[in-house]
């Protein structure tokens, strides 16, 4: 069928709206109508270059709809559901049938390589195929092809146009607090970055019941948004030390660390900020590749600390995404108030405006020409 895709032709150029040809729905394939797409730092990071993907391609991997197709085979979802996309993965390798998708031994190649495994594209234009299958759903577009694997059927009360980010960067800072490093209640949490992903992990801590939550975060209104959703304590970076702004709030340092900014230099500050036997998560995705981490050998010693790499907050989406919006129907989870809209035709200012810091999380709507 032919569609309305957001293009990427070059490494860090702009998305062009473009006219391209997508596949039927083959074996264990759905083909699903976009309500809404999140606009999230990963699709960013491949196109600019710092995660692989074949170029000219189409990006996106946080959409939501309804479903129109099934291929052969498919059982779990019908046409008229209404889904949120997730990551893909092989379902069948140790990590997955552990249910622990998001260490899919293929994960890489399920979510990057462009194509189908078996080499085939979804996508085509002029009938050339462009990269296409990211995060096993290519959902920048009017229409995308996930698979039975990484679609998760969600009630009819959902809020649909919204729950797309649910099935990435929600669930990534949702589960690094609830699953990954587990925190337990009373505990004092420190989240780098208020972005999305960080402020849901300030979410979760609220459910969680943590003692502190602290969050570090350049911007003051999302600083002040921070507050509002339930962090204790908010640090501007350019106030001082980070390991002193930290313990004049708890001389013990915090007992978790959630990075979501990539940039070891701050993670290494918040190193120093350590509680004893601390827990240590990273998220962001570094603008380097070559990054790494300085680890005082001695003080890992000394105090315990675990230091532990996070993808998709070790979630299970068909098991975390319900249990996530059953949260927020009881109001305990308002993920909703880190969404800002805008329409899928304005994907550049989007870009451009969440690049700024004036949204936390865009949701690009396919059928919004406002």
């Amino acid at each position: 069928m032919q569609i309305t895709a957001a293009v990427a032709a070059e490494t860090g150029g702009t998305f062009t709206l473009e006219r391209v040809t997508l596949d039927d729905p083959g074996p264990g394939e759905v083909l699903v109508e976009i309500a809404g797409v999140g606009l999230c730092h990963t699709d960013l990071a491949a196109k600019d270059g710092h995660l692989p993907f074949p170029l000219p391609g189409v990006f996106g991997h946080e959409g939501s709809g309804v479903v129109t197709a099934v291929g052969e085979g498919v059982g779990k979802v019908r046409p008229g559901d209404k889904v949120a996309l997730s990551f893909n993965s092989c379902g069948r390798c140790t990590q997955c049938t552990a249910n622990e998708p998001a260490y899919c031994q293929e994960f890489m190649a399920r979510n990057f390589a462009g194509a189908r495994p078996d080499g085939s594209a979804t996508l085509h234009r002029d009938g050339q195929a462009l990269g296409s299958e990211f995060f096993g759903q290519s959902s920048f577009a009017t229409h995308a092809l996930a698979h039975e694997r990484n679609v998760v059927k969600v009630p009819d009360d959902a809020p649909l146009e919204l729950v797309g980010p649910l099935g990435c960067g929600v669930q990534t800072g949702a589960g690094a607090v609830l699953n990954s490093l587990d925190c337990r209640a009373g505990s004092t949490l420190l989240v780098l970055g208020g972005g999305s992903v960080g402020l849901s992990a300030v979410l979760a801590g609220v459910v969680r019941e943590l003692g502190r939550i602290i969050v570090v975060e350049p911007h003051a209104a999302r600083r002040d948004l921070a507050l509002s959703l339930g962090a204790t304590d908010v640090l501007d970076p350019a106030a001082g030390p980070l390991p002193e702004q930290v313990r004049a709030i708890t001389a013990e340092g915090a007992d978790y660390v959630i990075d979501t900014t990539g940039i070891a230099d701050v993670l290494g500050q918040a190193m120093l900020a350590l509680a004893h036997r601390a827990k240590v998560g990273i998220i962001g995705v570094p603008a380097d590749p070559e990054a790494a981490l300085a680890l005082n050998l001695i003080q890992a010693q000394v105090l315990g600390v675990r230091v532990m790499g996070i993808v998709e907050g070790d979630s299970d989406p068909d098991v975390f995404i319900p249990e996530l919006l059953e949260l927020h129907r009881g109001g305990r989870f308002p993920f909703d108030k880190l969404i800002t809209t805008m329409p899928f035709t304005r994907i550049n200012e989007a870009v451009a405006a969440q690049h700024r810091g004036e949204a936390v999380k865009i949701v690009l709507i396919p059928g919004d020409q406002s």
